[in-house]
């Protein structure tokens, strides 16, 4: 009897032995599971960027939104430079003379500032009139450069003209680059005339 129980002992000791490893051995697995995940979000920095990204991702979508409002946006700017006024709506004026530029530069020169002075004056005694102040360039250079530069000389003579009192919601600018030469020659002085802003007016 005393040699079954003690079998029974041993039995049902080796049985809490069996139990207490195993549960022993859970955890150890959860904690060796555990540092995997760690690991494996150490291994998913993208899957923290991507848990990032979704933030980032709002970011993108107000980024998509932006995209919209940047179509949006787009849409502003090509509204700015406003479409080439058709020419009929503007007339030249005798007492509005064009002023000429150096090869290259856009600013107003002191013997073309005396002329838009007298420009200035004419338009302050006509408010009536709005103003359109066109750019051209000679023709070396690549068409977008002279584009750009014709801009800058129409830009130039506008805030001059806008320095003397000229009302600024009355002027409109336009490039026409090397598009409209008045002068075809291949000389030095021919391309000196090209390099101009031009003034055209129509009533409000």
């Amino acid at each position: 009897m005393l040699s079954r129980c003690s079998h029974v002992m041993l039995a049902s000791l080796l049985v809490l032995c069996v139990v207490l490893v195993g549960c022993a051995k859970r955890p150890a697995t959860t904690q060796a599971a555990a540092p995997a995940p760690t690991g494996a979000a150490a291994t998913t920095p993208g899957a923290t960027p991507a848990a990032a990204q979704p933030s980032g991702g709002g970011g993108t979508t107000s980024g998509g939104g932006t995209p919209s409002g940047g179509t949006t946006a787009t849409p502003a700017p090509t509204a700015t430079p406003s479409p080439r006024p058709a020419p009929s709506e503007f007339a030249a004026v005798a007492d509005l003379k064009d002023i000429h530029f150096d090869f290259d530069k856009y600013d107003i020169r002191p013997s073309d500032a005396k002329t838009l002075d007298g420009n200035a004056g004419w338009l302050k005694s006509n408010p009536n009139h709005l103003v359109l102040i066109e750019g051209h360039c000679d023709e070396r250079g690549t068409n977008e450069y002279n584009l750009a530069l014709g801009e800058r000389r129409a830009k130039s003579t506008m805030n001059y003209l806008v320095s003397q009192g000229v009302q600024a919601s009355r002027i409109t600018i336009i490039s026409y680059g090397e598009e409209r030469p008045t002068c075809s020659q291949k000389t030095e002085e021919c391309w000196a005339k090209n390099r101009r802003a031009h003034f055209l007016v129509k009533p409000r």
